[in-house]
């Protein structure tokens, strides 16, 4: 789908909050603007987004038209022990970017 950009602290206390935040390349299109030849051009958004810990789901998000291209999604989480991240964003063209990352707690 696309480039992705992901931030998790690299080593964490047990118990400490820490912010986890992302950004996808995606150009967002909602449907609405036309094409030069008066077509509308059809939509083409990231309409959800999950993130999970270990297999359970910790943060999500709907997308609707009006967010931005390239979206940027920033959220926290108290980290209680290491394991992996898995984020994924979802696209109206039946895509799914699935990336994962490593949290280390001490």
């Amino acid at each position: 789908m696309a480039s992705v950009l992901i931030n998790v602290p690299k080593l964490v206390r047990k118990g400490e909050v820490i912010e986890i935040k992302t950004l996808i390349s995606h150009p967002m299109e909602t449907g609405f603007r036309s094409a030069p030849d008066g077509k509308l051009i059809p939509r083409d958004i990231i309409y959800r987004f999950i993130c999970t810990f270990e297999g359970t789901e910790i943060f999500a998000a709907d997308l609707f038209p009006a967010i931005a291209a390239n979206p940027f999604i920033t959220f926290t989480m108290r980290a209680e022990r290491s394991g992996t991240l898995t984020f994924r964003w979802l696209d109206d063209k039946g895509g799914a970017q699935v990336e994962t990352a490593r949290l280390d707690v001490q």
